[in-house]
């Protein structure tokens, strides 16, 4: 009797026996290629759900062959052996991405003997959302309220315009600062007719022509610039810790401010270039500044408060300081050290005077005894520092001011007694009795006084506001101008213009008349 032997479908060999022939595939190298992070399901996710996979392997002969399997309990079982290919390679013009290996230790018992395998396993129903996944990935923004988007819009906007500003406002200083300089190293037109001629009789100034009141504390000195072509710069020094350069003969504006001390400035002085300024003040500095810069080229410290300064008139390297103390001092500018010391055992320096020559000086001071005061002026001698007199003055005053003669050899000294007074300027610097400058009022002030250019004329001011004018030849008081509402501090005559004077005040304010 023949016995009959039932197959199944063929489908089924043709299936059974492929499985074989990707079993026996050898393995050569133990990485793995995926293109997904989970290559497998877990064994609940076999059990639970029966889909397809369509399972492409290349083979060492660079052939694709796909190969299906239908999801059954049973292959929990199975076991999947492939041969990996290079990294260098692409599968189906498609390169591999790399991913760790994931070791299931779970029912479905897969035995991973490399770490890398050519496989592409697409499940049919994620196909899309894992090919769109890595671009996807660095696309994504989180989401941003509307209100915190219009803010940050708003905010932009905001740092846009203050940058805008802070350029406009940059751009703005450079021309202004270029503005200014020019005005600083331009020649009036207002003084050149008067350069080339000669200077005329000083004639006594009758209206106002400039307030400047943009100094916060008293004004202590004013001086005009030295060189006869820039002689419309005015410079200014205040309590109130700045110095100050204006045009003070056709605008009346301030170009340049320096607020180098970190105290109240006593004086200031330009030096014979004019490209200089010489600055001491209560902050026990001394500055010597550049005009266009800024900057200060010389920097020092004195041991006591300054309150006066000149520059040697022979040598404008070398100046002097003086102020809370029994020593002047004699500095070099190329060094910054001090040369010389001139020791008068007084308590205070209240200006310093070079004759005519620059080997002799004066120094003024608040020592004052019982009957005279026989150090109030005191002359030196430059080189040697020695005293070569101290009995010039007897009256029981202080001198604030001293001020020189430009053309005869003669100084005037200001006294707390409210009058001036001459003397000479050769020794033994004898007092001229018989001159006596009376009308104006002092009480205290360091009032100051000034020869004008031919000098015809004494100008100075006084404690209760007013600009007296006094005839040198005849000491008599010419005029007297209601210059200020605070006590008239300093007075200076305009170089080169016969009829232009400058006043200032101890409330701040800076007047030119002419």
């Amino acid at each position: 009797m023949n016995s009959l032997v039932a197959y199944e479908s063929s489908e089924s060999e043709t299936d059974y026996d492929e499985s074989e022939e990707v079993i026996s595939l050898q393995r050569e190298d133990n990485l793995v290629h995926s293109k997904f992070q989970s290559a497998f399901p877990t064994t609940t996710e076999w059990e639970s759900t029966k889909c397809e996979f369509a399972l492409q392997v290349a083979s060492s002969e660079c052939a694709h062959t796909e190969r299906k399997w239908n999801s059954t309990q049973n292959c929990t079982q199975t076991n999947i052996c492939v041969i990996p290919r290079p990294p260098e390679q692409f599968l189906n013009e498609e390169p591999y991405f790399q991913f760790p290996r994931k070791d299931h230790k779970n029912t479905l018992n897969l035995k991973w003997k490399s770490d890398r395998i050519p496989v592409k396993m697409v499940p049919s129903a994620q196909k899309r959302a894992f090919q769109t996944s890595a671009a996807s990935a660095q696309n994504i923004k989180p989401y941003i309220p509307k209100r915190l988007r219009q803010k940050d819009v708003t905010s932009k906007s905001n740092d846009f315009k203050d940058s805008t500003e802070v350029l406009t406002s940059e751009i703005n200083c450079t021309a202004t600062e270029e503005h200014q300089l020019s005005h600083l190293n331009r020649i009036s037109d207002f003084i050149k007719p008067y350069l080339e001629n000669q200077y005329k009789v000083t004639n006594i100034p009758k209206c106002l022509v400039f307030q400047i009141s943009e100094h916060k504390g008293p004004v202590t000195t004013i001086h005009w610039c030295p060189v006869q072509k820039h002689s419309h710069l005015l410079l200014s020094a205040s309590m109130d810790k700045s110095v100050k350069i204006w045009d003070a003969v056709e605008t009346g504006r301030c170009l340049m401010t320096y607020l180098c001390h970190s105290g109240a400035v006593r004086d200031a002085q330009w030096s014979s270039c004019g490209r200089n300024v010489l600055s001491g003040g209560f902050d026990s500095m001394i500055h010597l500044t550049d005009i266009e810069t800024a900057k200060q080229i010389v920097s020092v410290r004195n041991e006591c408060q300054v309150t006066c300064l000149a520059f040697n008139p022979e040598n404008q390297n070398i100046f002097l300081s003086g102020g809370f103390s029994s020593t002047v001092r004699a500095w070099d500018t190329r060094t910054c050290k001090v040369v010389n010391e001139y020791s008068a055992g007084i308590q205070q320096t209240l200006d310093i005077l070079f004759l005519p020559g620059g080997k002799e000086f004066l120094t003024s001071t608040d020592a004052v005894s019982r009957d005279s005061a026989d150090r109030t002026i005191i002359a030196w001698d430059f080189k040697t520092s020695a005293k070569i007199s101290n009995q010039i003055f007897h009256e029981r005053y202080t001198i604030p001011c001293l001020a020189v003669h430009p053309k005869e050899p003669v100084f005037a000294a200001q006294t707390n007694g409210n009058y001036m007074v001459l003397f000479s300027t050769q020794r033994p610097y004898r007092m001229n009795k018989r001159k006596r400058y009376e009308g104006h009022k002092v009480e205290g002030y360091g009032v100051g006084c000034e020869f004008s250019p031919d000098g015809t004329i004494i100008a100075t001011g006084s404690a209760d506001g007013t600009l007296c004018f006094y005839n040198y030849l005849n000491s008599n008081l010419i005029q007297t101008l209601p210059a200020h509402k605070e006590a008239c501090i300093d007075v200076s005559f305009h170089p080169v213009h016969p009829s232009i004077i400058a006043t200032c005040d101890w409330g701040g304010e800076v007047k030119v008349w002419q």
